[in-house]
């Protein structure tokens, strides 16, 4: 398999929250977006932690959230990123290795995109198969 590199799979513009973000908010965005996570920013635009649907169901499970909860108290504070030039290899082994499902595209702090195991899978099936010979 040629190398494909993560700017060609990645999805972009990613969507963001702050950190005081109401999590019924940051719910009804992804629910809206169609989307698994959501980076969350700090005052600078800088990468901060990132919301999965992970966290919503680690927070279920602690017996759900208040209405005042905001994304702050169940956002994943420690993120691995990778860069849009890296390989999808170099990624999916990331993935696999710490069960990660999203892994946000940087370009030095900032945030330009998301890549998933749901983009990765996309992009395997697309691949032609070779024919059986004849």
């Amino acid at each position: 398999m040629e190398d494909i590199f993560v700017g060609r799979l990645m999805s972009s513009p990613v969507h963001s929250v702050s950190r005081d973000t109401p999590v019924q908010e940051a719910a009804q965005t992804m629910i809206d977006a169609d989307i698994g996570s959501l980076v969350v920013l700090d005052e600078d635009g800088a990468l901060d932690g990132i919301l999965t649907s992970t966290d919503f169901v680690r927070a279920a499970a602690d017996g759900g959230s208040s209405d005042e909860a905001v994304v702050g108290e169940y956002c994943t504070d420690t993120v691995t990123t990778t860069d849009a030039n890296d390989t999808i290899r170099d990624v999916a082994d990331i993935m696999i290795e710490h069960g990660f499902h999203h892994v946000p595209v940087t370009e030095g702090q900032e945030p330009v995109g998301m890549i998933t195991t749901s983009d990765m899978t996309a992009y395997v099936s697309h691949i032609e198969k070779p024919s059986p010979p004849a």
